[in-house]
């Protein structure tokens, strides 16, 4: 599924597309701005990513990880990845997730939810483009 957004077969409301990382708001997000950054190229899980594209792809995910804070207003996020266990897509992925304080997630069973529209989710990937630091 990750691939075929990657390759732009599958639609996504993309935040980002670098060489090698690709960010896109998570279809079922905790909060508006929830994105996920994955490797353009096909890797399972963190340990298959090739040690010389963990920097490169970390980077992305720093530049998201501020866009999503800055864009979203938020006061910090949540960066996390499964590796394996609770993967619901086998192609390795990270999450960002703007936080708040009191912003009601509790240890790790969160609502999740979908965008009101694909009106709100394009204009929510916009601000973060618009947020996304050269």
């Amino acid at each position: 599924m990750f691939c075929d957004i990657v390759a732009g077969r599958r639609e996504s409301h993309r935040v980002l597309d670098a060489e090698d990382a690709v960010a896109f708001l998570d279809a079922r997000p905790l909060f508006p701005g929830h994105t996920l950054v994955v490797p353009r190229a096909h890797h399972e899980t963190l340990t298959d990513l090739p040690v010389p594209d963990v920097g490169p792809f970390f980077t992305q995910v720093r530049r998201v990880t501020a866009a999503v804070e800055t864009g979203m207003e938020a006061a910090g996020s949540f960066v996390a990845a499964n590796n394996r266990v609770s993967q619901s897509v086998p192609h390795f992925h990270v999450h960002v997730v703007p936080r708040n304080r009191k912003d009601g997630l509790r240890g790790f069973f969160w609502p999740r939810s979908r965008y009101g529209s694909e009106e709100e989710a394009a204009a929510v990937a916009a601000t973060l483009r618009s947020a996304l630091a050269p």
